[in-house]
């Protein structure tokens, strides 16, 4: 057993259980987040008919002793409130964050042994053993090396195994155990690059990609994150979702890297935060209904709450590049202090119009053309027609995307002849931006790919399509299982918007998470013919390549096909490509 599995299993603090509430296991939160910038603990507690007050008050009263009885004074605790709810946090130091997750358990073993009017363990015994724990745990030279860093001004990321000063090509990295003392360290060697933090519900995955290929053409060594890949210049260091801080570590730690583009989703800033404090850039795509119902995230505007965290993760002199056409994008920003960079498809859009009479850049479309404008005069400007992923407007969510990408690549410090080059050379196809509303000729046909998954991205793309003529129309329409029956009908009825003539409902089966099989196709299935589908012109496939290729061996010269691949999408491309 290594030392991380010695401290996460040194303590098993009882926590009793009170009738109608529901506590979720302590998680440790590194970086800025929904709740707040501070590293510690934070339990989700739901409850029903519990009165909020009550369970607040007990945890501002025992909190507050258990880190005062820890030598943690300077510490705080807080409490967020959410529908059926409350998440419950404390702060810690950094080098105390498994300790701090016992702690909060320390905390509400006294606030429910309230609630239940029982005796507690003893109060010292329990500080007793964390403080054994503390001991265990604790690393002094974490802390000075923390202290020097930002007395030098620059970033460190610390994790379970490393932890390292600065960023990329200016970076140094050392094992936690294995720190050096702060005037051991040649500061002059390290620094931090530029750095772009791109969430938001749809968008993200292009926008991130569209950002990078433009910091490439600026000739950068660019490291990248994104749900797919984690990626250094042309090297896949890995596969699979590196939306969370991990993925952004391995990027930030690599000394190739000089200048790095992060997707961040909403599933990372939640469970543990962002994983820097010194983004120059960060970027809010959109908020739309999707993942509602975890870690207290219940609403939409506890969603935008969750996506904004970004702007705690802005350097001193950071931008935040908005969304200006997405009303819970508005409504929060009225709640950050960050400078704001605002992007949007009319150019004289009420925050347009401010933008431009108080002097701030801004990102709109004015005519045919994306324009930027730095704050006194429209410096820059582009024809839609030349930015390939748009297909000359048509594609209205991959113009605000390439909107996006110019406010964040302006805010990086890349000249504009990289941002033309870069915005004119990215296009949609599996190189460039793989499951991202790719096209491909198939027996004459016209074949899309989207990874759209939810109302909005799939709305976004049927109203990219709804101008492509066509003979007939086919639609293939998959859902991850943990999707409620409503959020499934929601999808299925939205691609309806494609006015398809045949749906093929394919099974994912490696994402069933809890549905038996076959039980969302017939959900989709179902949706359709409440909306008036004939059910002849519904299929099922075992597999969205199988259901691809059940459409593909129907298709004809003038037919329009979406696939909607969320799985599978290697083997539909295979397919796609013939024999």
């Amino acid at each position: 057993m290594d030392r991380i599995e010695q401290l996460e299993s040194a303590l098993e603090i009882a926590l009793p259980e009170v009738k109608h509430i529901r506590v979720e296991p302590a998680r440790r939160l590194t970086g800025p987040g929904l709740i707040w910038d501070r590293p510690g603990a934070v339990l989700d507690i739901y409850f029903e008919d519990v009165e909020p007050d009550i369970l607040t008050g007990l945890w501002q009263k025992h909190a507050r002793r258990v880190l005062d009885a820890l030598g943690w004074a300077g510490e705080d605790l807080i409490w967020r409130r959410f529908r059926g709810g409350v998440n419950l946090a404390i702060s810690a130091p950094p080098d105390q964050l498994y300790s701090a997750i016992f702690a909060a358990q320390t905390a509400w073993h006294f606030c429910a042994a309230e609630l239940l009017q029982t005796g507690p363990m003893p109060f010292d015994d329990m500080i007793n053993d964390l403080k054994t724990v503390m001991a265990q745990e604790e690393n002094p030279a974490l802390i000075a090396l923390i202290a020097a860093a930002s007395a030098h001004d620059v970033d460190i990321l610390c994790d379970d195994h490393a932890v390292s000063l600065g960023h990329g090509v200016g970076s140094r990295i050392w094992p936690t155990q294995g720190l050096p003392a702060p005037q051991d360290v040649a500061w002059s060697d390290i620094h931090d690059i530029p750095l772009a933090f791109i969430t938001g519900t749809n968008g993200k995955t292009t926008t991130t990609r569209l950002c990078a290929a433009i910091a490439r053409a600026a000739g950068k060594v660019v490291g990248l994150t994104s749900t797919d890949v984690v990626q250094v210049g042309d090297d896949i260091l890995d596969r699979g979702d590196y939306s969370g801080p991990g993925g952004a570590r391995m990027v930030l730690r690599d000394p190739r890297v000089q200048i790095a583009c992060l997707e961040v989703a909403r599933g990372g800033i939640l469970r543990r935060g962002l994983p820097s404090r010194r983004a120059r850039v960060a970027v809010v795509t959109n908020v739309a209904r999707d993942h509602l119902g975890e870690y207290g995230v219940m609403t939409l505007p506890e969603l935008a709450q969750a996506k904004f965290a970004v702007a705690r993760a802005l350097a001193a002199d950071g931008v935040l590049v908005l969304n200006a056409d997405d009303p819970n994008v508005v409504l929060e920003a009225a709640n950050v202090s960050a400078a704001i960079w605002w992007f949007s498809l009319d150019a004289a859009a009420p925050l347009i119009t401010q933008a431009r009479t108080q002097g701030q850049p801004c990102a709109y479309r004015k005519g045919d053309a994306l324009v930027f404008f730095d704050g006194t005069t429209e410096t820059w400007s582009i024809a839609i027609a030349d930015v390939p992923i748009t297909f000359s407007g048509a594609a209205k969510h991959n113009v605000r995307n390439a909107l996006a990408a110019l406010g964040v690549c302006t805010a990086l410090g890349i000249p504009q002849n990289a941002i033309r080059e870069g915005l004119t050379g990215f296009v949609s196809d599996p190189r460039d931006n793989p499951g991202r509303f790719n096209e491909f000729r198939y027996n004459g046909a016209r074949v899309f790919i989207d990874f759209a998954h939810n109302p909005h991205s799939i709305a976004a793309v049927c109203d990219a399509l709804s101008v492509f003529p066509s003979t007939r129309r086919f639609l293939m329409l998959s859902q991850p299982g943990d999707r409620s029956d409503q959020d499934i009908d929601d999808a299925a009825t939205t691609a309806l918007q494609f006015q398809p003539d045949l749906i093929v409902a394919a099974e994912i089966a490696d994402y069933l998470r809890g549905r038996a099989l076959n039980e969302t196709p017939r959900l989709i299935e179902a949706s359709a013919i409440a909306a008036g589908i004939k059910p002849e012109n519904i299929l099922r496939a075992s597999s969205p390549s199988k259901g691809a290729k059940v459409i593909l061996d129907q298709v004809q010269p003038g037919d329009l096909v979406l696939l909607l691949v969320l799985s599978d999408r290697e083997r539909v491309f295979e397919t796609l490509a013939g024999p």
